[in-house]
C-alpha cells in the first residue's frame, strides 16, 4: 500500500511540473535578457520554484531532490544540467514574480470556470500564513503574539474549489482592502451568478462594485453597526438572515475548505524571512496547491 502511496504521489508531482511548464509558456519569455547565458529558460526557473513550494523544501532542497529524479528532470527539460540554488534564488526575487503567478493561477480558474455545466458560485475569504515556525499552541503557552503574517486573498469556485483571484499582502490588515485588486483579477477571469463572503467584506460599495461593474449577485454576512440594529446601503438592507439562508450563504464555507487543503498540503508557516520573499513564498504555495488539484 505504501508503495502505491508513493507512484501516487510521485505522478502528481510530475503532474504538477508538467503543468507548471506549459501554462507558465505565455506569460513567460525563454530568457530574461538577451545577454545571459542562457542555461535555463525562465520556465524552468519558474517550476523549480514551484516544485519547491510543492516540497515545502530549502533552495538548495529542490536542487537535490531534482538530482535524484531523471524522470522530473525530463519534464522540465533540464536534462543537462540542473541550476545553482542561487539561480532560483536570485530568480524568485525579482519584482513580477508574484504578479506571473497571479497571471497563471487566473488561466487555472478561467480552464475551471468554462468547464461548469451551469451557473457558477464563487467565494471571496482571506487566511495568514505564519512566518515563523512556532505553533499557535507554543505561542499560546509562551505568552508570545504573531505580529505579522502574510495574508492570503482569495476568490474561489465553489464547486472546484479552484482560485481565480488572489491577493497577498503583509497582515494584519482590513480585509476590504485587498477587495479592489481581488475584483479586479476575478473579472477578468469569470463572472459567476453569486459570489459569497463573510462579515469582513461587509461594505456597500463592495455590494455596487459585485452588481453593477461585475453583474454578480453579492451574498455578503451584514455587521450591524448602527445602534438600532438597522443597516444603511441599498444592498446591504436586504442582507438578512432569511435572504442569507434563501441565496445559499453556507457555500461561503468553500473558501475556508481551500485554505484548509492549502496548509494541510503545502504547510502553514512559511521558511522565508525577506516581505518580499514572504510573499513569493506564499504565491507560489497558493500556485502549486492549485496546479496539484
Amino acid at each position: 500500500m505504501k508503495r502505491k502511496d508513493q507512484k501516487g504521489e510521485t505522478a502528481i508531482i510530475e503532474q504538477v511540473a508538467e503543468l507548471s511548464m506549459r501554462l507558465s509558456r505565455p506569460y513567460l519569455a525563454d530568457y530574461g535578457a538577451t545577454r545571459s547565458r542562457h542555461d535555463f529558460t525562465q520556465r524552468q526557473l519558474m517550476s523549480c520554484l514551484v516544485l519547491r513550494a510543492y516540497w515545502k523544501t530549502t533552495y538548495r532542497g529542490v536542487v537535490e531532490l531534482l538530482a535524484v529524479s531523471s524522470t522530473l528532470r525530463q519534464r522540465l527539460g533540464l536534462t543537462d544540467k540542473l541550476p545553482h540554488y542561487t539561480t532560483l534564488q536570485k530568480f524568485s526575487r525579482r519584482s513580477q514574480v508574484v504578479a506571473i503567478v497571479q497571471q497563471l493561477i487566473g488561466r487555472i480558474g478561467q480552464q475551471a470556470a468554462e468547464q461548469e455545466p451551469g451557473p457558477t458560485a464563487a467565494a471571496m475569504d482571506s487566511t495568514g500564513l505564519a512566518t515563523g515556525v512556532a505553533s499557535e499552541y507554543f505561542r499560546n503557552r509562551t505568552g508570545s503574539k504573531c505580529n505579522q503574517w502574510v495574508k492570503v486573498s482569495v476568490v474561489v469556485l465553489c464547486s472546484s474549489l479552484l482560485p481565480v483571484g488572489v491577493v497577498l499582502s503583509l497582515g494584519p490588515s482590513n480585509d476590504r482592502t485587498q477587495v479592489p485588486e481581488l475584483l479586479n483579477q476575478a473579472q477578468g477571469v469569470c463572472r459567476p451568478a453569486t459570489l459569497y463572503a463573510d462579515g469582513g467584506y461587509d461594505a456597500e460599495w463592495i455590494h455596487v462594485r459585485c452588481r453593477e461593474q461585475w453583474g454578480v449577485e453579492s451574498v455578503i454576512k451584514p455587521l450591524n453597526h448602527r445602534a438600532d440594529g438597522t443597516r444603511g446601503g441599498q444592498w446591504r438592507s436586504g442582507m438578512s438572515e432569511e435572504h442569507l439562508r434563501e441565496r445559499g450563504y453556507g457555500r461561503r464555507w468553500s473558501a475556508e475548505s481551500f485554505f484548509s487543503g492549502l496548509k494541510r498540503t503545502m504547510g502553514g508557516a512559511l521558511s522565508a524571512r525577506r516581505p518580499d520573499q514572504m510573499l513569493a513564498e506564499a504565491s507560489f504555495r497558493v500556485l502549486a496547491y492549485a496546479l496539484r488539484r
